[in-house]
């Protein structure tokens, strides 16, 4: 397995800790997961959009839960009483519940989520407060220390 070494950036940056923390773990195999398939979208500057694929599934099935940076989506297949008489000769669509974790940076937030053909749709919204947001800061000249001349009278 490869590794990335990230002393040389934690010289040069301060406080982007947790995001090379975050780097690390993706190297590790239990992120590994591939279902289900989902996309991750700009929307608009301040916009997102997460879209998966939960085919299969209803609303009462999926919960979405955002708690201390971290977006987690559950879905577990409700046991149906007609499936279990069914006698299937090819099963190709999942029926295996699942969990899908995203790490949202600062001042994100879960605005709506909407299920539609089988895609869900979690829309994010960046809330920097004014404090955060960067701010012009003027320049001023020092006006009030003047060169003095010294004065000599010759006689």
């Amino acid at each position: 397995m490869r590794q990335v070494d990230f002393s040389p950036l934690y010289r040069s940056t301060i406080g982007f800790d947790r995001l090379f923390n975050m780097l690390d773990g993706l190297a590790a195999p239990e992120q590994a997961q591939s279902y289900p398939p989902y996309n991750i979208e700009r929307t608009g500057e301040n916009t997102y959009r997460i879209t998966m694929a939960v085919a299969g599934f209803d609303e009462r099935e999926l919960s979405i839960e955002a708690h201390a940076q971290t977006l987690v989506v559950k879905g577990e297949k409700a046991e149906d009483d007609k499936l279990a008489e069914t006698e299937f000769l090819y099963r190709g669509i999942a029926k295996r519940a699942f969990e899908r974790r995203f790490q949202l940076a600062d001042h994100v937030e879960v605005k709506a989520a909407s299920l539609k053909n089988g895609l869900l749709h979690i829309d994010l919204l960046r809330n920097i407060p004014e404090a955060m947001k960067p701010r012009r800061i003027s320049i001023s000249a020092d006006q009030g220390v003047t060169p003095k001349a010294i004065e000599a009278h010759i006689n």
